[in-house]
């Protein structure tokens, strides 16, 4: 070839390339006129006027305020006049735009992207995409460059009328685990999705070009533009938050707060919960699930915690759908949660989902991590008296995965500090956690989750205590097609309380408790097209309990055996739910769930005189029940309606009402749950308990959707709730129905939130005004309660604040203070004393009349980080803080003690003094 050709061809490759390059860099001109704005408020109008997608870090920008007016300039000329001279940069990339401080980002071609001439074309007329994809699933990496075009179903021609369904994953990159809660949202159609469990997604949407935008919380916003032809699968990874840019929020369309039609619900990431300070210094899900607005407990270092009202045991506690019965360790001081192991938190306090039914009061939803499915990593945490280990990976690669954690303590020298009387207290627990995730093929997946917990202690006697959980089951997910799929769920749950006194063997005993369930449940979803949603499903259990078996524990003992006969029951329930939107703005769900509960023989059941009160006076006698046999049926509907109504963009109004039925009851005449404390199933003679709730609530976001603020008012009604006649005895008791009195209740409050999602200052302000009241008014009761007016309940406490702030000094330095105060507990005094045929008597108050004293306290914490090279073995952390700053002796409880015939009154606190900690992490 002759040299001037090849000079000519060479040329003219050159003007090509130049060409395509400026067409790839040419960027839209946009007019603005700015006020001393903040830079959300900067974005979101830029977004909005160019359509470009904002990447930014909101803590290194808090205190950029921009005034700027420009007409037809541009978007390089707008920023590079915001910015001038503020030391920011600014990089813009096919449709991106990136913010840093002190080094503009380097941009390029991306590999295989040389523009692309179908942008202003029809999407019925566009000759080659450049990705093809057919009806079976693919992968689209988060990395792949934004702009490029996937099809989607049977690639033709012309692309037809008519509408069309996408269904798939989102799914994180690195690990492959499922992201929870993505939303999908398409703005042509100004419709969107949310990711559920298992991170699936299916949306019906017009055939034709359309443009995906992808956010999840702690992942990378991004997007996809399709041209949908048929129906058709995607799986689109994510990636997590890049390190330097690791606060990155594309804030402006944030408004699940906003939008979503549930009340009542709040979700915490595993980072938010990480950040608040713990006695120990452990992240801890149940001290934060206290934090939040309408949710308290009694007292320092309690198991259970109280919900608008209701009492601890009206709480579903599900791990992976495993029923927890007792959540906490050690006193109550750690929960039963790995942080290590948990993926994502939500409790329901109201608008509870249909699927989920034998509470009155809420639903907390844990939901573990499913391990990593491309490479092996993990992490560990050494701690004052606890140490934790997690690994995760892949056993099949990019199909099946395990998660296994562990936890145990190494408490004794702590306890050695103690005075000399309590030095010889042992105390101690462990739980292992394996969770596995198995892809079949495109349309089967299955998970397993198994968990084991054990606690023991004993304190300055003879008496030692435990107590255990012990939970497996399988799920079998699987997708009809693309707008049907099913989760299939079958497990077994069992806790088990043993109480063994064993230094004298004439006196040696045992004495055990354990509750058992076997369940199996199946829901289904179907999106009959995008507005409307379809739940449906059905669940059973069934409970074996054994109440109490007291026998000896030594060959010399002279304990006589007692056993309480044991008790079974089967609950069963149907539901079906619709989550309709008849506009953009107003969206209802409405469902209703039919439960149905069997309680069976064997049994023998004592039989009282009608019209009066259930003692053993009034026996009359006994009907025997054989193994199996019906013995009593309660069953009735339960209303379940939501409804949102959009006043603004950033603002609107819901409202709800519920109906549950509750047909187990843990008897426990103490103010905080114990390891000894029994569950007693409904019968002849005892009630399920029945509740209704109505809740009203205003949403609104502000500065660009980085805060959020909500304000929900409720009211409840109770019916059938369990109190107990004064000196009940509630162990190895076999007519539990002499010492327990059927109550009806009321509960009302208000609940106020702030949170602040992004940027260097980040956390939440929480405030519950509430009251909890309770009366006794069956005639044929006997002595009524109060003379059946009514009287506060144990867990009533009229205000609590809770104050959560962090503050990151840089991505290695942060600190974290937590501030709590609510008003203290009613208790029951004694107020006088006489003499009554010759001997002295105590004269108590009304129930509940008087309170121990308000409660304060304030945390402290700071997080050391070390540095963030990607590519080292390990990434290490230390956290330092102190648990109680002030030293505030919080009363826990009040008694009373007789010394020289004069009666004290004393006060129990459990944390006096400032407890430091400290604890040192590592990721490998």
């Amino acid at each position: 070839m002759p040299m001037r050709k090849i000079y000519f061809l060479s040329f003219c490759l050159l003007l090509l390339l130049k060409f395509g390059y400026a067409q790839q860099t040419k960027v839209k001109s946009v007019s603005v006129n700015f006020q001393q704005v903040r830079i959300e408020q900067f974005v979101t109008d830029l977004e909005a006027k160019t359509g470009y997608h904002f990447y930014y870090d909101p803590m290194q920008f808090d205190s950029l305020k921009v005034t700027l007016q420009a007409n037809n300039l541009p978007l390089d000329a707008v920023l590079g006049m915001a910015f001038k001279n503020t030391g920011f940069k600014y990089a813009i990339t096919g449709g991106q735009v990136f913010f840093t401080k002190g080094r503009a980002i380097q941009t390029g071609l991306a590999a295989g992207y040389f523009g692309s001439k179908t942008d202003n074309l029809p999407a019925n007329t566009i000759p080659q995409p450049i990705a093809d994809y057919d009806t079976k699933e693919v992968k689209v990496p988060e990395a792949t460059t934004e702009n490029k075009l996937y099809e989607i179903g049977n690639k033709t021609n012309v692309i037809g009328q008519g509408k069309a369904t996408i269904s798939g994953y989102v799914r994180d990159s690195k690990s492959g685990e499922s992201v929870i809660g993505a939303s999908i949202y398409v703005t042509n159609t100004k419709s969107g999705v949310v990711t559920d469990q298992f991170g699936y997604f299916t949306i019906t949407l017009p055939k034709g070009r359309q443009i995906l935008s992808v956010r999840g919380l702690g992942m990378r916003d991004t997007r996809r533009q399709i041209v949908l032809y048929s129906d058709g699968k995607m799986i689109i990874e994510m990636h997590d938050q890049v390190t330097s840019l690791k606060e990155v929020k594309i804030s402006a369309e944030k408004v699940a707060n906003v939008r979503n039609v549930q009340l009542g619900v709040n979700r915490l990431d595993i980072k938010s919960i990480k950040q608040v300070p713990t006695v120990f210094g452990e992240a801890d899900i149940l001290r934060v699930v206290l934090t939040l607005p309408g949710v308290q407990s009694v007292g320092e270092a309690t198991t259970g915690f109280n919900v608008r009202g209701g009492s601890a045991d009206q709480n579903l506690i599900l791990m992976n759908d495993a029923t927890i019965y007792n959540p906490s360790h050690f006193f109550g001081f750690f929960s039963a949660f790995n942080p290590d192991i948990v993926k994502d938190v939500e409790l329901y306090k109201s608008s509870i989902p249909e699927k989920f039914g034998g509470r009155l009061s809420s639903v907390l939803d844990v939901t573990n991590r499913e391990g990593n499915k491309k490479k092996f990593t993990g992490s560990a945490g050494i701690g004052l008296i606890t140490s934790r280990l997690n690994v995760e990976g892949p056993i099949i690669s990019d199909k099946t995965s395990f998660s296994l954690g562990g936890r145990t303590t190494y408490s004794d020298w702590l306890l050695k500090l103690l005075p000399e009387e309590y030095k010889h207290s042992q105390a101690s627990f462990y739980d292992v956690n394996l969770d596995i995730s198995h892809q079949i093929d495109d349309k089967n997946n299955i998970y397993i989750t198994t968990y084991l917990s054990k606690d023991k202690f004993k304190l300055n006697s003879d008496t030692a205590y435990s107590y255990s959980n012990r939970n497996a089951n399988i799920k079998w997910k699987h997708n009809f097609n693309d707008k049907l799929f099913s989760v299939l769920t079958a497990g077994v749950d069992h806790y088990q309380y043993d109480i063994a006194s064993f230094d004298n063997p004439v006196n040696a005993y045992k004495l055990n408790f354990d509750i058992n369930q076997t369940n199996f449940k199946a829901d289904f979803t179907y999106y009959l097209n995008r507005k409307n949603t379809i739940n449906f499903g059905l669940n059973s259990i069934y409970y074996k309990l054994h109440p109490g078996n007291y026998e000896p524990n030594s060959p010399q003992s002279l304990v006589q055996p007692d056993i309480v006969p044991a008790q079974q029951a089967l609950e069963s329930g149907i539901y079906l739910g619709d989550k309709y939107d008849f506009t953009d703005d107003l969206s209802v769900s409405a469902g209703v769930r039919y439960s149905l509960y069997n309680y069976l023989g064997p049994q023998n059941v004592y039989n009282y005189a009608p019209n009066l009160p259930k003692t053993p006076s009034n026996f009359i006698d006994s009907t025997n029940y054989g193994n199996n046999k019906l013995i009593k049926t309660y069953s009735g509907p339960e209303i379940r309606l939501s409804a949102r109504y959009n006043l603004g963009d950033n603002l609107s109004l819901k409202g709800g009402y519920n109906t549950l039925r509750q047909y187990i009851h843990l008897l426990s005449n103490t103010t905080a749950i114990a390891p000894t404390d029994v569950w007693q199933l409904s019968d002849p003679n005892i009630k399920p308990q029945y509740g209704d709730q109505v809740s009203l609530g205003i949403y609104h976001n502000l500065q660009s959707n980085t805060i959020e603020t909500s304000v929900e008012v409720y009211y409840k009604r109770l019916r059938d709730y369990l109190d107990y006649r004064s000196g009940a005895n509630l162990v190895l008791n076999h007519h539990i129905e002499n010492d327990v009195l059927g109550t009806e209740g009321k509960a009302y409050g208000v609940e106020f939130l702030i949170k602040k999602t992004t940027g260097k200052a980040n956390g939440w302000i929480s405030y519950t005004y509430s009251r909890t009241f309770l009366r006794q008014t069956d005639p044929n009761a006997g002595e009524l309660i109060n003379g059946g007016a009514y009287y506060p309940a144990n867990f009533d406490k009229p205000h609590d604040f809770n104050f959560i702030g962090n503050y990151r000094f840089s991505h290695r330095f942060s600190v974290s203070l937590n501030v709590t105060y609510s008003t203290g507990r009613p208790i029951t005094l004694p107020v006088a004393k006489y003499y009554y045929a010759g001997s002295e008597r105590v004269y108590y108050s009304d129930r509940n009349q008087y309170r121990i004293p308000d409660y304060f306290r304030s945390d402290f914490s700071m997080n050391i980080e070390g540095n963030h090279k990607v590519h080292q073995l390990t990434h290490n952390s230390f956290t330092i803080g102190v648990y109680n700053l002030t030293g505030r002796q919080n009363a826990y409880s009040t008694y009373f003690t007789t010394g020289a015939g004069v009666i004290s009154g004393f006060k129990l606190s459990i944390f006096a003094k400032p407890i430091p900690f400290i604890n040192y992490n590592i990721r490998f």
